[in-house]
């Protein structure tokens, strides 16, 4: 997240306001509300807003972000979503690691994205929601077609067969599941439909008796996760949804994996990204973000030239040339300006909500907003090390909130930065130690938010 300058947000609701000050002040990335910081992504705008708009009309996009730590990647790829949540897409973010989500096991991806599954209306997991709202939506056209209510279940299943026919030639037991789940609802067996849903979302060890009674058998495996995944964009499409906006964070975790599962999980990325290109899964846009060295290191997709051709994107120009139409992205992180004019954004957010705003915002002024990102960050050849979620925290939590507080506080003369081992996170931790051996400076930190 990068940005120019501050930019005076729109008038907010209460609650929306709350929901991003209150994440700040934890140290955290706002679960929604990105909009409100976002002073500096205009620059990508037509060119995501227009893929998103192909997807849903029927397209499927793969994008690659790229960025340091601290550049913003979380920040981006929420807000990203927030907007293709505008457009009535569900979303769903995943966290690749080697223990929880490890990339070579599609089953183990796809599960992750049922358990997240989140839309406008429902947050995780909005899969039975939207299995629901399918089966309604099929109702609604058995009867616009003229079937009466006796007719009603043999119609439905008619639909049923047509509209999973092409997801049926690769993954069949979906369209089985789906039935089963139906049949359960039918006869009154929540558990027993629970308990199907479950399967048909990845879970493993679902009851036999209830995989026996849908008709289906086993977990999922690698292969069937690809035609899991076609059966819910279909779902997803008929249920009113314009498409799926999935994100696969954290992907450059594979340098660290053994070097057999590294290999097995870049081969399944080139699969993804060749799946998406084929047009099988229209309505998905897929993204992964991922460090400069996953992309460009021997580790990390170098290591598989076919996928290295697929993510090749020139960064050779000045990043204001960069080509936000491309594969690949890049997000150039924060200079010192940049994270002022973020902080004066936020403090603006903040003071339309305080006791006394004109005080918040003489007080906690430009100058100082500048002076506090500086102590915060430092600066070595114009980049600035400590990326915006310490700055952030601190600004919101002892300097914001003081101010609004306490008449007579005055941080220029009673606040005085300090940064507990407590408030950073393992990298910062071993990062900063590091630092007051001598043997690096501030700048070598790196935030992520």
């Amino acid at each position: 997240m990068s940005t120019t300058g501050s930019k005076r947000p729109a008038p907010v609701s209460a609650a929306r306001r709350r929901t991003v000050v209150d994440a700040l002040r934890r140290g955290a990335v706002p679960e929604s509300g990105l909009d409100l910081l976002a002073t500096g992504l205009d620059r990508f705008e037509a060119a995501l807003d227009a893929e998103l708009d192909a997807v849903a009309s029927g397209g499927s996009v793969f994008k690659a972000v790229r960025g340091e730590y601290g550049s913003g990647k979380t920040f981006f790829t929420r807000w990203l979503g927030e907007r293709a949540k505008r457009r009535n897409f569900a979303v769903a973010e995943i966290q690749i690691s080697e223990n929880e989500t490890p990339l070579h096991r599609l089953e183990t991806v796809y599960r992750r994205l049922t358990e997240r599954l989140a839309t406008s209306s429902f947050p995780p997991s909005a899969l039975r929601p939207v299995v629901d709202a399918w089966f309604y939506a099929l109702e609604e056209d058995a009867l616009a077609a003229g079937a009466t209510e006796e007719e009603l279940p043999g119609e439905v299943e008619k639909l049923l067969v047509a509209r999973l026919a092409e997801v049926s030639r690769h993954a069949p037991s979906f369209a089985t599941a789906l039935r089963g789940y139906r049949a359960a609802l039918a006869g009154g067996d929540e558990a027993r439909a629970a308990a199907v849903l479950a399967w048909l979302g990845g879970q493993p060890h679902v009851a036999a008796s209830a995989r026996r009674s849908a008709g289906v058998r086993g977990d999922l495996d690698h292969f069937g996760a690809l035609g899991f995944l076609q059966g819910l964009l279909t779902v997803l499409r008929d249920s009113g949804h314009t498409g799926l906006f999935v994100v696969l964070d954290e992907v450059e975790t594979l340098q660290r994996v053994r070097s057999d599962a590294r290999d097995k999980a870049l081969n399944a990325l080139r699969q993804l990204i060749d799946e998406v290109h084929s047009g099988r899964f229209p309505g998905l846009y897929l993204v992964i973000t991922g460090t400069p060295a996953f992309y460009d290191g021997q580790q990390g997709v170098q290591r598989l030239a076919p996928l290295a051709q697929r993510l090749a994107t020139d960064f050779t120009t000045d990043p204001r040339f960069d080509n936000p139409r491309a594969v690949q992205i890049r997000l150039p992180g924060f200079t010192q300006e940049a994270l002022t004019g973020l902080g004066v954004t936020i403090r603006d957010l903040y003071a339309d909500a305080a006791v006394s705003p004109e005080r918040v915002r003489t007080v906690v002024d430009d100058a100082y907003v500048a002076d506090l990102a500086r102590a915060v960050g430092g600066a070595l050849g114009g980049k600035v090390g400590v990326a915006p979620r310490l700055f952030l925290k601190k600004l919101v939590g002892d300097v914001l909130d003081r101010v609004d507080q306490f008449d007579d506080f005055d941080p220029r003369q009673h606040y005085k930065l300090t940064v507990e081992s407590s408030e950073l996170t393992d990298v910062e931790r071993n990062l900063a130690a590091t630092i007051t051996s001598g043997s690096a400076s501030a700048d070598d930190i790196d935030l992520e938010l």
